[in-house]
């Protein structure tokens, strides 16, 4: 009876153990280095969101420490989550290009990659009360006085500011001139575009769409190479102007985790990605799925630290 009762005992314990470490902590952690309402912000809550469903997470705390592109919270999130399997960070190429450009001591390397999730393209807005209705419009008058347009969105050396400058040197505008106002998340490029305090906003199309569909903004193109589902805003191309640049996202672990840590802890992230909740995530936010884990992932960072470093070269910002 008494060894019954010791093995019975004893079996859960065995089973507890022999989970993966990522799969048998109650709680996640999911730093977002950017303001509430942003890309990065819906990419981290909707992730922690899928994980939740997929049964890999009984609960997921969020942390939002906006500013550099991402790089301070990046800096905590190291610091601080040193070991810890269940504790990720949001990232992308505008996390890739504020490091490219402003050279931080903590960097992506300072961190475990994960997975990649998603990719996305960029709109642009004007408030509904301005004069301006098309692209080609705002680069008339950025040709005439460079100064004179004001160009709100992501922080500098992000893909909003990347593709401000891209579009400049393609219409034979100075690049140097540009008068670009970087901000520390979606929610304030909203407001200042609201208010009247920029010429054109630029984010993630999801990020904006609620305010194009009711008529508070009008929006005058898309980074896109071609028109998207659900989304009906000529692109640049349309207007006559050559540019078209996409965005991504992903997440990176903690540094110190063991290789096994690793590995389930990206487990759970696939798993997660295969849920409803997160397939209505994307479709709500016009994100295509875009899953690179293992190598591949750490090899695609590598290339788009030097791609974006050779573009912000070739732009004049770095």
């Amino acid at each position: 009876m008494r060894r019954t009762l010791l093995k019975a005992l004893l079996i859960p314990l065995v089973a507890l153990a022999a989970m993966p470490a990522a799969q048998a902590a109650d709680n996640f952690k999911i730093m977002i280095g950017a303001n509430p309402g942003g890309g990065f912000d819906q990419t981290g809550r909707g992730l922690g969101k899928a994980l939740q469903e997929a049964g890999v997470a009984s609960a997921v705390t969020y942390e939002n420490k906006g500013g550099a592109g991402g790089t301070i919270g990046l800096a905590q999130f190291v610091n601080a989550s040193k070991g810890d399997p269940n504790a990720m960070i949001v990232t992308g190429a505008v996390m890739v290009g504020a490091i490219v450009q402003n050279n931080p001591p903590v960097t992506l390397s300072n961190a475990t990659p994960i997975a990649r999730l998603l990719a996305e393209y960029n709109v642009f807005v004007v408030p509904t009360n301005s004069p301006i209705k098309s692209m080609k419009e705002v680069v008339e008058q950025m040709k005439k006085e460079p100064g004179s347009v004001k160009w709100g969105g992501g922080s500098k050396g992000s893909i909003d500011h990347i593709s401000v400058a891209m579009i400049a040197r393609a219409t034979g505008a100075d690049v140097a001139k540009i008068n670009y106002v970087p901000f520390k998340g979606g929610g304030e490029v909203t407001a200042a575009v609201l208010g009247g305090h920029i010429t054109v906003g630029t984010s993630g199309y999801a990020e904006l769409e609620e305010f194009i569909r009711t008529g508070k903004m009008r929006a005058i193109g898309y980074t896109a190479p071609t028109r998207q589902k659900g989304v009906e805003v000529p692109t640049l191309k349309e207007q006559g102007i050559d540019v078209e640049i996409g965005n991504w996202r992903g997440v990176y672990g903690a540094p110190g985790i063991t290789p096994e840590q690793r590995k389930a802890l990206t487990e759970a992230v696939v798993k997660a990605t295969r849920t409803k909740s997160w397939a209505e995530t994307l479709q709500n936010n016009r994100w295509t799925q875009s899953v690179l884990t293992g190598d591949e992932f750490t090899k695609f960072v590598d290339e788009e630290h030097a791609r974006l470093r050779a573009l912000m070269s070739k732009l004049g910002m770095i």
